[in-house]
Order: structure tokens, then sequence, then C-alpha cells
């Protein structure tokens, strides 16, 4: 088999098994592109991304353009002679002269199985949407935002209570494999090509504080799915007596019942309850304002939250 040189491009701990995968295996990294350190913290230290950690630790060359369809930048990957781009949650889309630059192409470990749920948060929302399945597609990349030709895809069931954490730590794993199995397929000249069916596509935007605050006139089942796909980041959020109090753990109790939005109507040992535009929710872990995060009978006892009382 043929040893190609691969520039990798990625830059959240979702990539990191992709890239260990690829150094594991019979090719070459000469290069890694990750984003600029960012400030991070509370001291608002400046850090490298998990893939730059990886990277150094094997004394791999790394580049951090602040742009990367600039000249320099597509200049400092051609000095690389990469055969293969393999791109993993990089976080810029590609220029025409960096797509054309590799014989074999430049593919992409994306979390979803395309058409469905291309952009920039696949996994928070397959699950705020209450999806049952999710999974990861490789694909070929052209200019378009997950557009390009698949290669392979492997479905994964979400479960009910799953959460955006839970379905992302799956999935790192099963792209990594599906990476492996896909260049492999790339050396023997055998990786198919299918098109995506392009009126099927539906998009995963950024999200926005719109997106988490919750809105209790909403169906109690849609809450829920809200809550646990903004779990671990960046949380929803709703407001107690004027105070934001982020969201962290509920289960619908009745699917059908109608209230009053917000308001709580059951006060428990370990939780409390909330009437929404349909059905009822329990709540189970919260944080309050600039306090950690806190089982719900934490909160009753500090908090002392009373039936009749309105969650905005």
């Amino acid at each position: 088999m043929t040893k190609l040189r691969i520039v990798f491009m990625g830059t959240p701990d979702f990539a990191v098994p992709c890239l260990e995968t690829l150094l594991s295996g019979p090719h070459e990294v000469v290069g890694v592109v990750t984003q600029p350190d960012r400030p991070k913290g509370r001291g608002q230290k400046f850090t490298a991304s998990p893939v730059k950690e990886i990277a150094l630790a094997h004394s791999i060359p790394v580049f951090q353009p602040e742009k990367i369809k600039t000249e320099a930048a597509v200049a400092a990957l051609r000095a690389w002679n990469p055969d293969l781009i393999v791109v993993v949650a990089f976080g810029q889309l590609l220029s025409p002269a960096i797509l054309k630059l590799p014989p074999l192409g430049c593919i992409n470990v994306h979390a979803s199985l395309l058409p469905y749920y291309r952009g920039a948060a696949p996994i928070h929302w397959v699950v705020i949407n209450g999806e049952n399945k999710s999974g990861v597609t490789t694909m070929y990349m052209d200019e378009g935002m997950d557009t390009g030709d698949m290669l392979l895809k492997e479905e994964v069931v979400i479960g009910t209570e799953e959460t955006t954490g839970q379905l992302y730590e799956k999935l790192k794993h099963v792209g990594a494999a599906l990476l492996a199995k896909s260049v492999q397929l790339l050396t023997e000249n055998k990786a198919p090509r299918i098109s995506q069916d392009h009126a099927k596509a539906t998009y995963a935007p950024m999200l926005s504080r719109q997106t988490e605050r919750i809105d209790w006139t909403c169906p109690a089942e849609d809450i829920h799915n809200l809550v646990r796909g903004l779990n671990p980041w960046p949380g929803s959020f709703a407001f107690h007596r004027g105070k934001l109090v982020k969201i962290w753990r509920t289960q619908v109790v009745d699917g059908n019942f109608s209230g009053q939005p917000g308001r709580i109507s059951k006060i428990n040992e370990d939780s409390f309850v909330v009437e929404t535009g349909k059905g009822t929710l329990e709540i189970y872990e919260l944080q309050p304002e600039s306090k950690r995060r806190m089982n719900s009978r934490e909160y009753i006892t500090g908090y002392s939250p009373v039936v009749g009382e309105k969650m905005e």
C-alpha cells in the first residue's frame, strides 16, 4: 500500500480520535492545521486547541492561520505536499485552491447522517429535535457547507435520555473508525462516491442565546429535548424570581396535562414539577446564576421554591 502524506485540519476534542487513528496507522501526518490559541477560563489564559496538543506531543508541525483562505496559507499547505487533506471540525471553509491541492482531494468527517444536519452544530440539533438516530458521514469536500459527495456512513441510536455530551463521545469514536476505513478505501482506489440528495438537506446552525432560553409554552417533551440537547454546553436557562437558572436534567411527567406554562405545581423531596404548554416537566438538576450545578434537593433547601410560583 502506498504511504500517504496527510495534512490534518481540526480543532476541538471531537477531532482528536481521528488524528490519533491516523497517527497510529500506516500513513504519515506531515502537518496539522488548527485554530489559533484562544483565551479560556476565568484567567483568560491563551490555550492551545486539543488537536494542537496532540500534534505537539507527536512532534508534528502545527500551522494556526486566523484565515485559511489567504495566499500565504495556501503556500504553507503546498509546501507540505499532501496526498490527502483530512478535515474534522476545523471551523473554517476551504477555498477552491486548497480543495484542488492534494491529488486525493480533501475529505471531511461530519457528525450527522448527511444530507441531514449540515452545518456547525449537528450533534446539538439532532438531540434538541428529539431524533432517535444520528451518525457520522465521511465525504469529499467541495466549496459548499457539507454538500460534497459521500464515502461512508455509520448510524447510531439516540436514547430518550441521552445528552449531547453522551452522543458527542460516542460519535467521535465512530468517526475515527469510519475515517480509517475511508482512507483505506482511497489508497486501494475502491472508495465509493455517492451524491447527496440536496432536496432532503436540513441544517444545524450555530447555537444562539435565543435557542438556549426555555419557552414554557412549548410541550414538556420539547423542553426536555432542549435541556438534554444543550447539556453539557452551553446549557438551557430560565428565570426564577428574576434570577437566571440553568436547567441541566429533567423528565417528562405527564405529556398531556394542560396548565399554566411555567407554574411550579409540585415540590417533591428530590425534584419539583413545572407546568408547560403541553404536559408537566420534572426538574432534577439545575444551576443558579454564578453558582455550581446542584441537584433539586439542594436547590429546594437553599432557595425554597413554592407551589404556584412561576418560572419564566
